[in-house]
């Protein structure tokens, strides 16, 4: 009976903001705050239960206690790490990696770096096949046209959240469509992460600044409450440059190695009120509004004499990201059969848009407006009861997601290409509906846990022929995403764990409908009404335990996808008389397949020691003919040590890559024998010191030895032969420095 008392506390806290000691015999009376989410693992100040996870299961459950591999990372963890964008947050994990290119970009034909912190890869899968969302809100698709690409890792803000999350493996049977790879959910701050106890108003201040890119970030957030009120404010504001690097070649023109002079500045706003209507019920109002804006001295683009007409002569490039969200949330709970219900409506509007200037030598001067953007308006229901035997508990969830988003893009500028017309649309407007209903049942006994789960997908593209030159099809189907998860609490040595799910990934607008012509240089793309969704069939072995203060889990995984939706020529012969038509079609399947391990060791109650490693292998198949499956990274090593005395602490991290071996990569995209980067080891160094309560002081000295070293995210398709390649180098030492005073 105790077990059935933790579960019920842990999903008091999902639905209803802090768990108290009253929850655990069904007396819950909800604290206002928009639930779930997962303050447990992240707060600062908090003193709840660590380590849980809610994308797992749409419920609180401790990460030790789902059938699957999920990582938390905490506020605190951020704080102290440095972390100022998604490329150094996930600096230590294992299998996840963000793509992060030099600003090597051009107005018309490249589009190298332009995407910023452009997404996530979780064990071998990238881009639109990884899920990430904001309190359970999708972030916008990434894009790519030519020198037109858009990213997704710079619609957050770090500042911001209280717990990052991430789920490895399909879950579209918790959330839909686009996890085949896994997800990563953002979790933002409450006014209950900040307040202490037995105070109405706290908050904090902080000022950091990172070397790296010569950056400085100030953060302020206040949380205050009254009667049934609670409310938060935060402001953040950064500025920098360029990214630092090991080239060494300054020239301005395509031979630099050293990055493009760049400045950068981003504004955050997050903003949340929340009143307790009755004790069993909370309704709570969030708003979000991020800024960044880029502007780039793109002197790699720069033509070397002697100069053609059209050699270019100057480059320069201003790119602005904005992203608005506004949600409101209502939180019922009670002590029936229906324990808990949750509502929200949500509305987001992201946008991204990028210009460039082309000085050209006697050529007329061209210059380059696009922009992509998505609106996005849904509702998320979900409602959770509890059944209860002698020997089982049950906590069945169920609910429904909608949601319909308004995708478009604008090409615009001057000179456009032969054959061309300004402004033009790559893919036409398009209302771009998901709709899913789900049901999962949590079964849980002293030594076993099932989590069977089962989603009905639809997904609906309706596109609209205005201002669109091409030919534009509706496309509408469905998916059916079921999922088991087991656990077996053995013993406290051993705990294996087993999963199988499903998941899919439906088509974006731009795929089913694209049109772009150049016949003079022989070429053409066109839409497909007749895209299938990709597929993927997941199962994980897992194995968890702990015998006194050392506690490790194993992983193994099986993961095969089919209908991966490639662009491909499908027609032509490339004359301007009959060109090459450019199809997105499904044409791969792949498999990916590997082994995780991670032990954690707490020597003392002040030190504790943890390794881990992650190795993985992935081929894909088109066409009968077999290749690796570049978007698959070596074996990665982590040790670290971590010492917490309270008032000062620090920590030291050493991580090797091995090299990528020539044998798994995929030269067909090739000119010339590929880039194969070296193996590398690189050692981080932390250090905290908390003078008085209210003040910390944390320091970062990353890249201790000054290693010079390549990742292989960032230099996939780069050929040997490339006199350009230490533009591709990761930044040197560096370090990075934090002020923060609680109040």
């Amino acid at each position: 009976m105790w077990r059935h008392k933790i579960l019920w506390v842990s999903m008091c806290m999902a639905w209803g903001g802090s768990a108290t000691p009253a929850l655990a015999d069904d007396s819950n009376k909800p604290q206002p705050g928009p639930a779930p989410t997962a303050s447990a693992a992240g707060s600062v100040t908090s003193s709840a239960l660590p380590g849980v996870t809610i994308t797992s299961t749409r419920t609180a459950r401790s990460v030790d206690d789902v059938p699957d591999t999920v990582t938390v990372h905490t506020a605190r963890q951020i704080e102290l790490s440095g972390a100022r964008n998604i490329e150094e947050l996930f600096r230590d994990e294992l299998d996840v990696t963000v793509n992060h290119d030099p600003a090597r970009f051009t107005a018309a034909s490249s589009s190298t770096g332009r995407a910023g912190n452009a997404g996530i890869n979780i064990r071998g899968l990238e881009g639109n096949q990884v899920l990430m969302m904001t309190d359970g809100i999708r972030l916008p698709f990434a894009f790519d046209f030519g020198p037109f690409s858009t990213g997704r890792g710079d619609y957050v803000d770090v500042n911001a959240y209280k717990s990052v999350e991430v789920l490895r493996g399909p879950a579209s049977t918790q959330y839909g469509s686009d996890g085949l790879a896994g997800a990563v959910q953002f979790f933002t701050l409450d006014p209950q992460d900040l307040l202490k106890p037995g105070s109405n108003a706290n908050g904090f201040a902080r000022l950091s600044y990172s070397s790296v890119d010569r950056s400085w970030n100030t953060a302020v957030a206040g949380a205050g409450q009254k009667g049934p009120w609670q409310g938060l404010l935060l402001g953040s504001f950064s500025r920098g440059h360029d990214q630092d690097n090991r080239g060494g070649n300054d020239a301005a023109n395509v031979t630099r190695t050293t990055p493009n002079p760049m400045d950068w500045r981003s504004q955050y706003v997050l903003g949340k009120a929340i009143l307790a209507i009755t004790p069993r019920q909370s309704l709570g109002l969030t708003v979000e509004a991020l800024r960044r804006k880029q502007d780039t001295d793109v002197l790699s683009a720069l033509a070397v004499p002697p100069y053609a007409a059209t050699s270019t002569r100057g480059l320069t490039a201003n790119d602005a990201i904005a992203r608005n969200r506004l949600s409101l949330r209502h939180d019922w709970s009670g002590d029936g059969w229906l324990r808990a219900a949750r509502t929200e409506v949500y509305w987001q509007d992201a946008e991204v848009r990028q210009r460039t200037w082309e000085d050209r030598n006697t050529a007329a001067d061209r210059t380059r407006d696009n922009t992509y953007r998505q609106r996005i308006l849904g509702l998320s229901t979900q409602l959770q009861s509890r059944i209860a035997t002698d020997t089982w508990l049950h906590r069945l969830s169920w609910g429904a997601d909608l949601s319909t988003s308004r995708i478009s893009a604008v090409r615009d500028g001057t000179v456009p290409a032969a054959g061309e017309t300004f402004p033009t649309k790559p893919f036409p407007d398009t209302d771009y509906r998901l709709m899913g209903l789900f049901v999962q049942d949590e079964i849980d006994s002293e030594r076993l846990t099932f989590i069977p789960g089962l989603r009905l997908d639809g997904y609906q593209l309706d596109p609209s022929t205005s201002g669109y030159g091409g030919k534009a099809v509706s496309l509408s189907d469905h998916a059916v995403s079921p999922r088991l998860g087991a656990i077996w609490r053995l013993a406290p040595q051993a705990q294996p764990y087993v999963q199988w799910a499903l998941g899919f990934r439906a088509p974006t607008p731009d795929q089913v409908n694209n049109n772009f012509a150049n016949p003079l240089q022989g070429y053409t793309s066109v839409g497909n009404p007749d895209l299938q969704a990709e597929h993927a069939n997941s199962i994980e072995l897992g194995l968890r335990g702990s015998q006194g203060n050392v506690s490790y889990s194993l992983a193994a995984y099986h993961n095969r996808y089919r209908n991966f939706i490639e662009q491909t020529v499908v027609g032509g012969t490339g004359t301007p008389t009959n060109p090459l038509v450019f199809q997105y079609v499904n044409l791969s399947k792949a498999t990916i397949r590997g082994l995780e391990a991670r032990a954690r060791w707490q020597a003392t109650s002040q030190w504790s020691f943890n390794a881990g490693a992650a190795y993985s292998r992935g081929d894909y198949e088109q066409n009968g003919v077999s290749a690796p499956l570049n978007s698959v990274q070596p074996l990665r090593l982590l040790v670290g040590a971590q010492y917490d005395a309270g008032w000062l602490g620090g920590k030291l991290d050493v991580q090797h890559t091995q090299g990528k071996a020539l044998g798994r990569i995929d030269t067909a995209d090739y000119t010339g024998s590929p880039f194969t980067p070296k193996a590398y080891t690189v050692v981080n160094v932390g250090l905290w010191w908390k003078p008085t309560p209210r003040i910390t002081v944390s320091g970062n000295l990353n890249n201790l030895f000054d290693e010079k070293y390549w990742v292989w995210d960032d230099v996939r398709g780069l050929s040997a032969s490339s006199p350009v390649l230490d533009a591709y180098t990761e930044p040197g030492r560096n370090v990075q420095i934090a002020l923060r005073y609680d109040f």
